[in-house]
């Protein structure tokens, strides 16, 4: 079982722009040692443009609940955010520097499985990149895939993800509607033995999930094989 919080490390990785400014939490045994590492997972942020980080409250939510799995997560600023090199590229560029997070992890972790997870514009860029990353799981949580947030590219036009994939959404999301979500997935071509997302709706809650992220921790939870 994993009794102590994860061991921080706060470094920068080489993106396409330029050094990405990442933070990586590795879950440990009770004895303080690093737990063997069968999955890890890269986590996106939130619209550069409105005051997405890697330290936005949804991001560290949905990480902790992997890192409590015994999985390491990465969380990083996407180009121009902090101190992450380059500017905003329309989520273009965006989508590169995820892949490049991507590459980081398979290098550290050759043998390990990758969860790819994303909130708001981070979770339109997961849904973006989930087949080219080859995601072996994927965590949409109130995708932007409508130009209510002003999201500069066609996310409707991703392919599903190759893998299994879950879709967190509330309600009474006042950023992404929650039927223009429920429309965009229904909208994808799945795969031949893909199955359809899962789809966890939470009554009442907005797009921020105010007083609802311990729903969404069990939502990813339940989610989530066991390592």
């Amino acid at each position: 079982m994993v009794l102590k919080a994860p061991r921080a490390e706060r470094l920068e990785l080489q993106g396409p722009a330029g050094a990405l400014q990442a933070l990586i939490e590795t879950p440990l045994t009770d004895a303080g040692e690093p737990l063997t590492v069968p999955a890890f997972a890269v986590v996106c942020h939130p619209h550069p443009l409105y005051g997405g980080t890697l330290d936005n409250k949804v991001v560290y939510t949905v990480a902790r609940a992997i890192e409590q799995l015994g999985a390491p997560a990465i969380r990083f600023n996407f180009r121009g955010v902090g101190a992450s090199a380059g500017s905003y590229d329309e989520g273009r560029g965006e989508s590169e520097d995820a892949l490049a997070v991507v590459a980081y992890g398979r290098r550290r972790w050759p043998q390990a499985e990758l969860w790819l997870a994303g909130f708001s514009f981070g979770g339109a860029v997961a849904a973006r990149v989930a087949a080219a990353a080859r995601a072996a799981r994927a965590i949409l949580v109130a995708p932007g895939i409508t130009r209510l947030e002003r999201t500069d590219f066609d996310a409707a036009r991703s392919a599903a993800p190759e893998c299994p994939w879950l879709i967190v959404q509330g309600d009474a999301d006042e950023v992404v509607p929650e039927p223009a979500v429920l429309a965009w997935a229904r909208g994808l071509e799945p795969l031949p033995g893909v199955p359809a997302p899962v789809v966890r709706i939470l009554p009442g809650a907005s797009h921020f999930f105010h007083g609802r992220l311990n729903e969404l921790r069990a939502a990813v939870l339940d989610f989530l094989p066991g390592l």
